[in-house]
Formats: C-alpha cells, structure tokens, sequence
C-alpha cells in the first residue's frame, strides 16, 4: 500500500509494511465510523425525544431482542476481524524465515552497535539489501532499549541480558530513521541511527570496503582460545566439558533428563550461569564468565560455536578479504595462532549426539570420506528411551 502521498505517514519500504498500513487504515475506518454513526445517533435522538413540556411523562419503551442481538454480534465479528487480521500480522513478523540473513544489534546508552557475520561493524547505521530477509537479534548492555524503523514498520524490545528477533526484508532503495522507541534515559533523543537500503551490487561493494578484518566466527575462535575454553570442550569422549561440533540448534539433554534448545541464548546462559543447565552425564565444574566478556565478545563466541562443524572446521564464510581459516583445538592449546591461513586439519571427532529411541554405536577410530561419524554410546546411566521417538543431543 503507497502512502507517501498521506501527510504525517512514514513511507512504505518493506514487505510487511503494507499489510500493517491496511490494518491501521481499516482500524481507523472501523474507528471513524462509529464514532460518527454513535455521535449522529446521540444528536437525533436528543433532539427527537426531547422534553416538550415540564409536566410531559415520556411513552414506555419495549425492548427488542432482534436490536440487543445485532448490536451484540456485529460488534463482536468486528472486533474478532481486528483480532484475526493483527494476530495474522503479528505471528508472520515475529517469526524469522530460515534463511534470513542474520544481523547483531546491541543497544548502548545512547548509541546502536551492529555487528553483520561477515565482520563489518557499524554505530548507529545499517546497510541491508534489497529484496534479502533480514534477521535482527538484539540485545542490550544496561536497560531497555527498542529497535523502531518507521518506513519498514517493525519495531522490537531490545533487553539486557536476553536476546529477541525482528525480522525485515526492503523493498525500496534509500536511507530510513531508526530510532529508540524506549525510554533509555537523558539522551534517549539522541539514541537515532539511520538504515541503508541499497541493491544487491552496491550492497556487495560496500561490504568489500566496510572494512573486515574477519568473520564473527573468526574473532569468537580468538576470544574461546584466549578464556580458556578448549582446556576442557576438546570434542572427545573423555573431555571435561561438553563436545561443541555441531552443536548449535539441536536439542540437548541435562542433568535432569529435560531438554534445551542449543541456540543463542542458551549459549549465553551456559556461559554466564553455567550451573543453571547441567548436561546430561558431565559435573558441575565450569565457572562462570560474569563480567569477563562484554556483549560483543559473547556475539562472537556464539557465532564461532554455530559455525563448528562435526569435524571441528569453521564453515568457510566468504568475507571481503579472505575466506576464513580452519579451526583446529590441539594447536590452539599449544598456543599456535590458527587464525592464519592454513590447513590446520583435526581428525574426524565423535559426535555427542546420541539417539535417544536406539543403542548408539562406538565410533570408528577414523571415518571414511563421505559418511558421517557414529555418535558416541550412552553412559551406563542414561535414561531409557521416550515414547514419541524424539532425538535429543548429550554434548
């Protein structure tokens, strides 16, 4: 829906705008209608059955039942219209697609910190391109801040420690407000940005130039070597802590035989409360890494575990300066820069994923090309199969 030609509207630049912007406008007419259908009403009958003569005894009124009934039901089916409409709107904009491209955002007394996975970082600016999903997780360093693009019309709570999602796609070229919707404090005004959208060929340009120096992968492998990290999460059988491969969106099963979804914020809650989620067969031994990283060091350490895969490699990440270098946890322990190109390979490890509906089989010493690794066998206390077949993961 174009509204630019409606004065006080913002402009309409994404795909879900137009769909809030009919349900504002049908709102509106459901609002003007009445109030002035309620207000004729008033008037005609204020002025039909007024007081003609002080000693006047106004005629007995019979209720209808037919006048009570529609103007119970038809108000109903308009407000459930509304209802329906919004929570339509509602359940498709807070849900992000899959294949969305992700952004970090971290809002900072006064200031908007994005952080994209290729390593650009920007202050109060974001660079989108046209016609890509884009996925916003966003979280905050002191208090409650909100995430608001007027022309894109989606706007998010961004909360201290938690993370929350707003997605968006643009679909008109140009540069938006982006403001803090939340009273923040004394410079709550101040705490503005702006969004760039641009096409997909000068969205590629600006990343060769934003200045890189790697992927959030890449700096969240140099943060986990640097706290200590691979000392106990070797990714073997015998290891302290939990193996990491492969970890990141899969079910993972605690000390309580209950499940947890391994995405980002319960990365960030086993980092900073690690006692709170116990997994399953491994003790309460990690310390807690309150206040010894900051908001974009925990970006980067989540990023780096979403990356690890099976054999404990880095997805390759095309950046603008070079693709990212493997990732191998022996050398990191011997203190070797790995972040250096090269072909720092690491045997195939055991995953710790193990099917709950059947017996897990020892993996081989070495894994053929091709084929995955065998998951490692339950402990001898695991917990015996569910009924509904479902699979978690024991890292």
């Amino acid at each position: 829906m174009q509204t630019g030609w409606i004065p006080f509207i913002p402009e309409s630049a994404s795909t879900v705008s137009g769909k809030v912007d009919a349900l504002y406008f049908y709102l509106s007419g459901i609002t003007a209608f009445f109030t002035l259908l309620i207000s004729g009403v008033l008037a005609f009958f204020v002025i039909k059955y007024r007081r003609r003569s002080p000693f006047e005894i106004p005629r007995p009124v019979a209720g209808s039942h037919a006048l009570e009934t529609m103007w119970s039901v038809i108000p109903f089916l308009i407000a459930m219209s509304m209802f329906g409409w919004g929570a339509q709107i509602y359940f498709e904009n807070s849900r992000p697609p899959e294949n969305a491209n992700e952004i970090y955002v971290v809002g900072k007394q006064w200031m908007w910190k994005i952080q994209h996975s290729t390593g650009q970082r920007e202050i109060n600016e974001l660079h989108v391109p046209l016609g890509r999903k884009i996925k916003l997780i966003m979280t905050a360093e002191d208090t409650i801040h909100d995430f608001y693009v007027p022309a894109f019309r989606i706007k998010a709570d961004v909360l201290p420690g938690k993370y929350t999602t707003q997605w968006f796609e643009a679909t008109k070229a140009g540069t938006y407000h982006l403001f803090c919707n939340q009273y923040c404090g004394t410079k709550h005004s101040g705490m503005v940005g702006e969004v760039t959208a641009m096409s997909p060929d000068d969205y590629q340009e600006w990343l060769r130039g934003a200045g890189a120096f790697g992927s959030l992968a890449t700096e969240g492998q140099k943060v986990f070597a640097s706290m200590g990290c691979p000392t106990c999460h070797t990714g073997a059988d015998n290891a302290r802590g939990p193996n990491l491969y492969n970890l990141y969106g899969r079910m993972v099963r605690l000390q309580d035989n209950s499940t947890a979804m391994a995405d980002a914020s319960y990365i960030r809650e086993s980092i900073l409360n690690p006692s709170s989620k116990i997994v399953y067969g491994f003790q309460n031994i990690m310390p807690t890494f309150q206040g010894q990283l900051n908001e974009d060091e925990m970006i980067q350490i989540i990023e780096y575990i979403k990356a690890l895969t099976y054999n404990g490699q880095l997805l390759q990440l095309q950046t603008n300066t070079q693709q990212e270098p493997p990732v191998n946890l022996n050398k990191i322990q011997q203190g070797v820069d790995v972040t250096k190109p090269g072909t720092n390979q690491n045997p195939m490890p055991r995953t710790s994923a193990v099917p709950v509906t059947e017996e897990a089989q020892p993996a081989p010493e070495s894994t053929p090309p091709g084929r995955q690794n065998q998951p490692r066998p339950p402990r001898a206390n695991a917990p015996k199969a569910r009924p509904n077949g479902s699979q978690v993961e024991q890292r």
